[in-house]
């Protein structure tokens, strides 16, 4: 593809991808979940993990919230 990474993962997108839109509405409902159990969060809610696999700023807004729920979590 090119020499770019973030825009080969982009392109590259899952299918079951939420998107931007859908991943902000749940986005703290994941967080939530994520804190206590990363694995659940993911299980719950594939789409929005897809998502936050294939947008950085997404996964950013992510890590702020985890930061904000527990300093000891920045990442499921």
């Amino acid at each position: 593809m090119s020499n770019w990474p973030d825009l080969d993962r982009f392109l590259q997108t899952d299918p079951c991808d939420a998107g931007c839109g859908t991943a902000m509405e749940l986005l703290h409902v994941y967080a939530d979940l994520a804190a206590a159990d990363p694995a659940a969060a993911q299980r719950r809610y594939p789409e929005v993990a897809a998502h936050l696999r294939a947008c950085g700023p997404c996964e950013q807004d992510l890590g702020g919230l985890l930061a904000a729920i527990r300093p000891d979590v920045t990442k499921p």
